[in-house]
């Protein structure tokens, strides 16, 4: 008996001599297991991805503080963001973001924000009278080289870049170029990893419409997009039922056969109709990609869902824009995209009043989950009751609910989507 009390004396002593040894070495593994990569972090659902802006003013020159900058991002990572994108380095904005991520790192050595960077890519003359989308312009070279610098400076922040911004998809008429472009500087960063100028696991890539990703007409399918999807490390693609309720709308029509249901099961089934028609979407790039013979992982850039409009998503269009339809196809999307591993960079955290600044009820100012004083909106009012924003504000106050929390107040503005009948009869009229 006091042998066997001897005996794991000296081994509970032993065990203890080893863990304290290798103590240092478990501290070591654990900062490799903090160094992840956008490998580890796209798709993950612990690492929410989100698109992100936070300008609060209509005037766009105004841009947000370090300070301002910090409540959104601690607000982000409340709800489980862990990954946000941003779109152009020629303003002071991106820059700023990894600044006051940096600086709520060294506040909270635990805390986690990592970010999709983006360089904004335009064609010659862009925004002018004389677009050439046959070449470039001159300020990319910049942008891309500003990008390198951000990237070698906050290498524990940023984890991808992304060449241009819906760049290729020949609709954006005033500042689109060919693939050759994006595939240019695409090979120029891949090229700055091979030599040690880049982080080995940094991902580049391009966001762009899911047309542009070979998804949509035999226009986009060219040489060059097909070199393009070799060369970057994923596709990032975007999918807006909402935009196509108008410009595509026979998937948000009530069918005949759902004539007979209430409202509440007309807009269930809408919204529905509208996550298949992204997976759709998702479902044609894919297809495209193994066509060509290839195999990359594919990502959501942008997705979302304004929640006012008074034009083509208002009462007098396809009747799609307010806070119940937003929070469910964030509700769809999420599910979808968590059970799937793809990573959802939703569009976005916070409505942006310059977006369409001439008209504030217009739909680009209103994607946000939460308004530009802080509210959240119905999405997110399980969150509140949670408690999860405790704590936290914006623009200085604490986060409260949209309609003072009053879901029949809500409801008010929840209008079924229209037969396609009474689209046509309203035309006719």
């Amino acid at each position: 008996m006091r042998l066997n009390k001897y005996i794991w004396a000296i081994a509970f002593i032993s065990m203890f001599i080893w863990s304290c040894k290798e103590t240092p070495k478990l501290k070591e593994q654990q900062e490799v297991e903090k160094q992840l990569s956008a490998k580890d972090i796209l798709g993950h659902p612990e690492y929410l991805a989100m698109s992100y802006g936070g300008y609060r003013n209509v005037d766009h020159d105004i841009e947000p503080t370090i300070e301002e900058l910090k409540e959104d991002i601690k607000l982000l990572s409340a709800m489980g963001v862990g990954i946000i994108r941003t779109y152009k380095v020629y303003l002071p904005h991106a820059s700023n973001v990894l600044k006051a991520i940096s600086e709520i790192k060294k506040e909270d050595p635990n805390f986690e924000m990592y970010v999709m960077l983006g360089a904004w890519i335009n064609c010659k003359n862009a925004f002018t009278d004389q677009v050439d989308h046959s070449q470039e312009s001159e300020e990319n070279a910049a942008e891309i080289n500003k990008a390198v610098t951000l990237a070698k400076q906050y290498p524990d922040i940023v984890k991808v870049i992304a060449v241009g911004n819906e760049a290729m998809v020949k609709w954006q008429a005033l500042y689109y170029v060919q693939p050759d472009v994006i595939l240019k500087w695409v090979n120029h960063l891949q090229n700055l990893k091979t030599i040690g100028e880049l982080p080995k696991d940094l991902w580049i890539t391009s966001s762009d419409n899911f047309a542009s990703w070979g998804g949509g007409g035999d226009e986009y399918h060219v040489e060059d997009l097909n070199s393009l999807i070799k060369a970057v490390d994923f596709i990032s693609m975007h999918t807006y039922p909402m935009h196509d309720t108008h410009y595509n709308p026979d998937f948000w029509y009530v069918p005949e056969d759902e004539v007979g249901l209430s409202d509440m099961e007309k807009i269930e089934a809408a919204m529905k109709r509208s996550l298949e028609y992204s997976k759709g979407q998702y479902q044609s790039v894919s297809d495209y990609v193994k066509s060509i013979g290839e195999d990359k992982p594919i990502h959501i850039g942008e997705t979302g869902w304004a929640t006012v409009s008074n034009s083509f998503y208002g009462p007098d269009g396809s009747r799609a824009t307010d806070e119940f339809k937003e929070a469910r196809f964030h509700e769809l999307i999420r599910d979808y995209t968590n059970k799937n591993k793809i990573a959802c960079f939703y569009f976005e955290g916070f409505d942006e009043p310059w977006k369409d600044a001439n008209n504030p009820q217009g739909s680009e100012n209103h994607f946000g989950l939460f308004t530009v004083e802080g509210k959240a909106k119905y999405a997110l009012w399980g969150m509140v009751d949670k408690g999860v924003f405790t704590g936290l504000t914006r623009n200085g106050n604490p986060i409260s609910k949209t309609y003072n929390g009053d879901k029949e107040a809500l409801m008010k503005d929840v209008l079924v989507p229209p037969t396609k009948e009474e689209v046509l009869n309203h035309k006719s009229n």
